[in-house]
């Protein structure tokens, strides 16, 4: 399954990533910190058609894991601070990255499925 018919998928990737409507690039995605507006307020588009359900948690985790969490594990001097020290500010560094990672992921899912032709309601 490809692309629609002048929908591109770096477009659509691209208009996600910034929070914007993938069928105008204008409109925000989202009325909150990640609720999907149902319609654009600039085209009309309904973003209501796009499921992103776990997907979105899933490559956050996935990319904060890659680029946090595995070289924290290679820095070995780290583990020579107490475990009071480390444990809160390691999970605090973790939780504010995936925190801040994840409505531009969202929102990347989003306009690759847009790309896609959405995702139907089931």
């Amino acid at each position: 399954m490809g692309a629609i018919e002048g929908r591109s998928g770096m477009l659509g990737f691209r208009r996600g990533l910034a929070r914007r409507c993938p069928n105008c690039g204008q409109g925000h995605l989202f009325a909150g910190y990640l609720k999907v507006q149902p319609a654009c307020e600039v085209c009309g588009h309904d973003n209501s058609v796009y499921r992103a359900d776990d997907g979105p948690a899933y490559f956050t985790i996935l990319i904060i894991g890659h680029l946090v969490v595995a070289p924290i594990l290679c820095m070995s001097f780290l583990w020579t601070l107490p475990v009071a020290v480390l444990v809160p500010v390691l999970l605090s560094v973790v939780a504010a990255a995936t925190l801040g990672l994840l409505p531009f992921v969202k929102g990347g899912f989003i306009g690759a499925q847009w790309a896609m032709g959405g995702v139907a309601n089931q």
